[in-house]
C-alpha cells in the first residue's frame, strides 16, 4: 500500500507500471494500456507474438485488495509459484478492478521450447491460497491459443475473449481445459512433430523409382494422428480454427524440406479461413519464411461437404494459384463432390488421387468392376492430360496392381508397399538417398514372400535394398 500512497489517487496505468518496474526486484516485462486503448492493447499483444502460444488472463470482481496492488502481484505470484520464469514471459495489461485483462506471451521461443505454462493450475493455486489466508478473492478465466500468422487480430482476440469468459463462468470447463494442455503444447512446441507419407515416382523411361515428395500429417511423439488430436478438442471449438492451426504447425515442421509437399485441408476451412487476399499472402510469406517453394506446395482438398455464401471455393483457390500453389482432388469419383471441384477448378487441379477401390479388382474376380475400373482410370488420365496433372495411387498392396497401374500410365504411388510414414526429420535426411532404385530390384523384392515380410518390418524398400546389398 505504500507504493499506492506514493503514486496518489490520480494516476495513469502506464505511469504506475513504470514505477512498479523500478520498485520490484524482478525484471518483469510489463506493457500497460490506459482506459480506451483496448484496440492498441489487442494489436500490440497479438502482432508482437505471431507464431507464439499466447494466454489471456481475465480477472473480475477483485476483492480485499486494491486494483494496483493486485496488478503488481499477479506476475510476481506466477514467478513465485513457478520459479525461474520471470524473465521468460512478457505481460500486457488493460482494464480495471471490475474487469482486468492480462495477456501473457513467451519473450522469445528458444530452440528447446515445447509447450507453455499451465496457468489454469497456477492461478487456481494462487486463488485458493489467497482465500484461505483471507488476503483477497477474485474470479478468473483463462483462454489460450496459438497466435497464428494468418488470422486477423480481431479474429484471434475474439477466440481469446469468448474462451476466457466461458472459462470464467464455468469451473468445470476451466478444469477440463487443463488436460487440453496436451493439444496446446503440440501447437506451441517447436519440435517438428509431424510425419510424411512419401510419394514414389516410377520413371518409365529409365525404369527406376524415386521419392518425389510426400503428404504431411499430424504424428510423432505428441499424437499418433489427426483423429488422436481431435479427440482432445471440446465439441464447442471451431474446427476451422483447429484446422488452420494444424496447417500452420505442419508447415513450420517442414522447414526446408525438399520435394513436393501436400497438406490436407477441407474446402469449407479454405473458404472460411482464407477469405481475403491478405490472408493468402500471409500464408505465402509463411512458406517463404520456412524455406519452402510455393510451387512445390499442394493443398489436398479432402472430400467433405461445403457451402459457398459470400465467396466461392474457386475464387479462394485462385488466390493460392496466383502464388504457384496447386491443388489435389482426394477420394476422386464421378459422383463425388470432388468431381465437381475438379470441373470448377480446371487447371488448378494438378493431382488426382486413386484409392484402392479404383484398381483392386482383377479381371478373373469381377469382370464388370474390372472394366469399370479401366474406364475410370482412362477418364482420370484424360483429365490429367488436359491440365498436365499427375495421378497418384494410394494404398497399393501387391506387385500385380503395381504392374496394372503402370501399364495404364499411372506412375505415382503413395503406399506402405514402398515406404511407411516417416518423421519429417528422417524425410529430410534420406530424401537424396531415395532416388533411382532400379525396377528389377523392386520387382525382385515384391515378388518374394520372404522379402515382402522383411519389407513389412523394415518399412522402406530403398533401405531394404541397401541392406540386402542389391544396390551400392
Amino acid at each position: 500500500m505504500e507504493l499506492l500512497e506514493r503514486i496518489g489517487s490520480d494516476f495513469r496505468l502506464t505511469d504506475f507500471l513504470n514505477k512498479v518496474k523500478m520498485t520490484t526486484s524482478k525484471s518483469l516485462k510489463i506493457r500497460s494500456f490506459d482506459e480506451g486503448e483496448i484496440e492498441q492493447f489487442k494489436n500490440v499483444f497479438i502482432n508482437e507474438n505471431r507464431g507464439k502460444p499466447i494466454v489471456l488472463l481475465r480477472f473480475q470482481d477483485i476483492k480485499s485488495l486494491s486494483f494496483i496492488d493486485f496488478l503488481q502481484l499477479v506476475p510476481i505470484k506466477i514467478s513465485e509459484l513457478c520459479p525461474g520464469v520471470e524473465n521468460h514471459y512478457s505481460y500486457y495489461c488493460y482494464g480495471d478492478k471490475k474487469n482486468l485483462l492480462i495477456g501473457v506471451a513467451p519473450s522469445q521461443m528458444s530452440g528447446g521450447s515445447n509447450g507453455f505454462l499451465n496457468f489454469d493450475s497456477l492461478l487456481g493455486r494462487f486463488r485458493e491460497i489467497s482465500i484461505k489466508n483471507g488476503s483477497m478473492n477474485f474470479d478468473f478465466g483463462i483462454a489460450r491459443t496459438q497466435c497464428n500468422y494468418i488470422s486477423y487480430v480481431d479474429e484471434i482476440f475474439h477466440e481469446l475473449e469468448v474462451s476466457s469468459l466461458k472459462n470464467l463462468q464455468d469451473n468445470l470447463i476451466r478444469w477440463s481445459w487443463t488436460y487440453l494442455n496436451r493439444v496446446n503444447d503440440y501447437f506451441a512446441g517447436e519440435k517438428a512433430d509431424a510425419v510424411i507419407q512419401p510419394i514414389i515416382y516410377y520413371n518409365h523411361k529409365t525404369h527406376t523409382y524415386s521419392m518425389k515428395g510426400g503428404e504431411v500429417f499430424v504424428g510423432g511423439e505428441a499424437y499418433s494422428g489427426y483423429a488422436d488430436l481431435i479427440r482432445d478438442i471440446p465439441h464447442d471449438q471451431d474446427l476451422n480454427r483447429i484446422e488452420l492451426l494444424i496447417l500452420e504447425k505442419l508447415t513450420v515442421c517442414c522447414n526446408g524440406a525438399p520435394g513436393l509437399l501436400k497438406f490436407n485441408i477441407s474446402p469449407q476451412t479454405l473458404i472460411d479461413t482464407f477469405d481475403t487476399d491478405e490472408k493468402v499472402t500471409r500464408f505465402h510469406n509463411l512458406l517463404l519464411n520456412q524455406n519452402l517453394n510455393p510451387a512445390l506446395i499442394r493443398m489436398e482438398l479432402i472430400e467433405k461437404p461445403y457451402e459457398e455464401v459470400d465467396v466461392t471455393l474457386k475464387s479462394v483457390c485462385k488466390r493460392f494459384w496466383n502464388f504457384g500453389i496447386s491443388f489435389a482432388a482426394d477420394d476422386f469419383g464421378v459422383k463425388s463432390q470432388s468431381h465437381q471441384i475438379v470441373l470448377d477448378l480446371g487447371e488448378m487441379i494438378k493431382e488426382f488421387k486413386l484409392d484402392p477401390i479404383s484398381f483392386k479388382f482383377k479381371a478373373n474376380q469381377d469382370l464388370t468392376k474390372f472394366l469399370d475400373n479401366l474406364a475410370f482410370i482412362d477418364y482420370c488420365r484424360r483429365l490429367s492430360d488436359n491440365r498436365e496433372a499427375i495421378i497418384t495411387a494410394e494404398a497399393l498392396e501387391d506387385i500385380d496392381s503395381l504392374n496394372f497401374l503402370i501399364t495404364h500410365q499411372v506412375y505415382y504411388f503413395q503406399t506402405n508397399l514402398f515406404c511407411k510414414k516417416i518423421s519429417v526429420e528422417e524425410y529430410k535426411e534420406i530424401f537424396k538417398d531415395m532416388q533411382d532404385l532400379p525396377e528389377t530390384i523392386v520387382n525382385q523384392i515384391l515378388s518374394s514372400e520372404e522379402l515382402l515380410f522383411r519389407l513389412s518390418k523394415k518399412g522402406n524398400i530403398f533401405k531394404l535394398a541397401k541392406e540386402l546389398e542389391l544396390v551400392s
